[in-house]
């Protein structure tokens, strides 16, 4: 009885799609085969919203012993780079997937032109020589039929030799298309003759200038993944509307054949405070709102990978969002909590003190230094110890001292002790201004009997304050990012340009910065806590002996109590 509740609970917990694999595979569809694909665009670099795609399609893969392909939509030259093919595959190993094959729309140009060219024989397509706007006015509305182009009954001798001298380069761009010949008086539009060829005449990335025509989206879709062998074709719930054309091309593709794909929705993930338009974030890039693709503002892999995210806090939040058939917004802080949580988890602590001013032990033996232990990681025992140097000039942050305190300030303050982490307890006794008033120095005294296995090591005091040797630390640069946009939904926002919409204080960059000294060691993309301050991780923009920090998320969500000051 306990095992039957147990698979019973299994199947309540599986996504609805997993629900529907599982099903289709237990009926022996398709050869009880699982295979599915990705298939971006080259058209930019992926962002947090294909992860869940990502994570979807070669998960579904994984779990049910199938195969997940990669395969590249090239249908469009004019918008896609060499550059983009390669990131899109460094994206998906680093969030931890490998694909079976690659493939691109590209590879099926000549079977997609084969097809076309039989479905003018048969009578399932013409050679409409309209504008764009033409036909578009006559498509109708969802309530009224739309009507007939003049070209839509030209026998089909004439539409495949027109069709032929389009892709000879004879005619313009625009100035023909190939039309499928479905219904013009369907209630669903998409099948009101689309357009499945149009001419372009710009050199392909892969076919450079063999072929003048090409397929739109939706043609080469679902023919690709028929060409392929896909079971599983997933995609998000702007393609439901599609999925009767996706259906009507395979029908006429496949014959007799009894293998066919099934195209299955899901929801888009969108995020507050974020766009999730390639097109949107190419302007932000060329208007040099940010500083390129892998910005650490930005929504993209590459910049969350910059950030200092770590595929796993990606994997986890996409996980707990999960699969649905409604559209919705999701709150960025549940991906801000999966990065803490795992960060938490994982990073090593180090000090580092970004807001400096100088603190001198006045009773601190001149030339002393100690070495102090410090805990890499209270979560995980195993990660060790390191050595941290002590001396009698030290940096602590700005913030952890004030002259004239309020009552509840438990930091340094003339008159008060706190202890040094991993140290010592200090008492303040005063402090040093410059002309204009600011505190330049700070002047305590330290008790020598209260390091750790010291007689006084356990007397209770109610701060506790970080610090860095002022001889052994190193400069640091520490980039402080936060959301890049002030509205919340900034997809929504009509009125007004890109710009207008940015958070001004999504960067401030700070150079007077100190680390303790085992950051030397640092390789880039590595995380770290800084004490008290957040999670960070060192740039690649780090050469030499320049160190410079990108932060990752605070310690503890501070937008909310931000939004309601």
């Amino acid at each position: 009885m306990k095992e039957d509740l147990t698979e019973d609970k299994a199947k309540k917990s599986l996504n609805f799609i997993e629900q529907i694999v599982r099903k289709e595979v237990a009926e022996g569809k398709n050869g009880r085969r699982v295979q599915t694909r990705f298939p971006p665009e080259p058209n930019g670099y992926l962002h947090i919203g294909h992860a869940k795609a990502i994570c979807l399609d070669f998960g579904i893969a994984e779990k049910y012993n199938g195969t997940c392909n990669l395969r590249y939509d090239d249908t469009n030259p004019t918008r896609e780079e060499v550059e983009y093919v390669d990131a899109i595959q460094e994206d998906i190993q680093w969030l931890g997937f490998r694909w079976e094959h690659i493939y691109y729309a590209s590879d099926y140009f000549r079977q997609l032109f084969d097809f076309a060219v039989s479905l003018i024989e048969q009578g399932h397509a013409y050679v409409d020589e309209q504008t764009s706007e033409q036909i578009a006015g006559q498509k109708g509305t969802p309530t009224q039929p739309g009507t007939d182009s003049p070209y839509r009954n030209r026998p089909p001798k004439e539409s495949l030799d027109l069709f032929l001298r389009m892709n000879s380069g004879e005619f313009e761009e625009g100035s023909m298309t190939l039309r499928a010949k479905i219904d013009m008086a369907s209630p669903n539009m998409h099948f009101r003759d689309p357009i499945i060829y149009r001419i372009i005449k710009w050199p392909h990335h892969r076919t450079d200038t063999q072929w003048k025509v090409y397929p739109m989206y939706d043609f080469a879709h679902g023919q690709s993944d028929y060409f392929e062998g896909v079971t599983h074709s997933l995609c998000t719930l702007d393609f439901e509307v599609h999925r009767p054309l996706y259906d009507y091309f395979i029908e006429l593709l496949k014959g007799h054949s009894d293998y066919r794909p099934y195209q299955t929705e899901f929801n888009r993930l969108n995020l507050t405070y974020t766009l999730m338009s390639k097109r949107k974030l190419l302007q932000l890039v060329n208007q040099k709102l940010v500083n390129g693709w892998d910005d650490p503002r930005m929504p993209t892999l590459c910049g969350l990978r910059r950030r200092g995210y770590t595929p796993s806090s990606i994997r986890k939040f996409i996980d707990r969002i999960g699969y649905t058939k409604y559209d919705g917004i999701i709150d960025i802080a549940l991906l801000e909590y999966a990065v803490r949580e795992d960060l938490n988890a994982t990073a090593r602590r180090v000090v580092a003190v970004i807001h400096p001013i100088k603190l001198i032990l006045t009773n601190y033996p001149e030339g002393k230094v100690e070495k102090m232990e410090s805990v890499n990681n209270p979560e995980d025992p195993s990660a060790g110890t390191h050595e941290i140097a002590f001396s009698r000039e030290l940096y602590i942050e700005r913030d952890d001292f004030m002259e004239a305190a309020p009552k509840k300030y438990f930091r340094l303050t003339p008159g008060q002790e706190v202890r040094l982490r991993c140290a010592y307890i200090i008492k303040c006794t005063g402090c040093r201004k410059n002309a204009a008033g600011e505190v330049e120095e700070v002047y305590a005294e330290y008790d020598p009997q209260t390091k750790s296995g010291m007689p006084d090591s356990n007397r209770k005091v109610k701060g506790t304050i970080h610090w860095v040797s002022t001889a052994h630390a190193l400069p640091a640069e520490v980039r402080l990012y936060d959301r890049l946009f002030l509205a919340e939904n900034p997809a929504e926002e009509k009125d007004g340009k890109l710009a207008d919409l940015l958070n001004r204080d999504s960067l401030e960059v700070l150079t007077n910065c100190f680390v303790e000294a085992d950051l030397a060691q640092a390789k880039p993309y590595d995380h770290f806590q800084f004490l008290r301050i957040g999670y960070f991780n060192l740039d690649p923009d780090s050469a030499g002996e320049r160190l410079v920090f990108n932060r990752t998320v605070s310690l503890k969500d501070t937008w909310s109590k931000h939004l309601n000051t």
